[in-house]
């Protein structure tokens, strides 16, 4: 009888650690929620390798994130300020970012009329998390966004990294150096 004890108290001493273990947050959680942080609105200059006239280069971007669909999802918009929001004559890219199952995923809705997907690693840090691309939906005449790194330097302060693959495989970086705008008061606001 003692036997038969000890044995169920190893079986329920067993299922507990495993519970346990299951219940610990995955890498891909942990980049989900070191990206949600990001919440808010992003201003900065775009940097631009090599050079494209058409894609900004020098100029100002606004970045939104929002958390979205009870934070299963962030939407992330990038828009110049200052211009209409009329996407039948301006870039305004959208990017949603989520789990499914023990990934990070990213699909960009790209003005080029496809939408590329990412999977996303964390840095051993915690600060960087890089995606690389997956696969493509929609045509590649115009060629298609293929890598993103966003890192986070401190609460109001991050950079985005986008390489943008052009046809003939031609890779363009854009670097993207954010500041959390800052409401009418001087105070960093979501």
């Amino acid at each position: 009888m003692k036997s038969l004890g000890f044995a169920l108290f190893l079986i329920l001493l067993s299922v507990s650690v495993a519970f346990a273990q299951s219940a610990a947050p995955t890498d891909a959680q942990k980049s989900f929620t070191q990206l949600k942080t990001l919440a808010g609105t992003w201003q900065g200059p775009v940097t631009v390798v090599p050079p494209q006239p058409e894609m900004g280069d020098g100029t100002f971007t606004q970045v939104s994130l929002r958390v979205t669909s009870r934070g299963n999802a962030i939407v992330h918009e990038m828009h110049e300020p200052g211009k209409a929001d009329d996407p039948t004559r301006y870039d305004h890219p959208v990017t949603m970012l989520y789990l499914d199952g023990d990934r990070l995923l990213l699909t960009h809705y790209c003005d080029a009329g496809n939408r590329p997907r990412m999977t996303g690693k964390v840095s051993p840090d915690g600060k960087k998390v890089e995606f690389e691309f997956l696969d493509l939906s929609g045509g590649n005449q115009y060629g298609h966004m293929y890598h993103a790194v966003f890192t986070i330097i401190d609460a109001d302060h991050h950079t985005e990294d986008w390489t943008y693959m052009m046809p003939g495989d031609k890779p363009v970086h854009a670097h993207m150096d954010l500041q959390r705008a800052k409401n009418g008061s001087g105070v960093a606001g979501n």
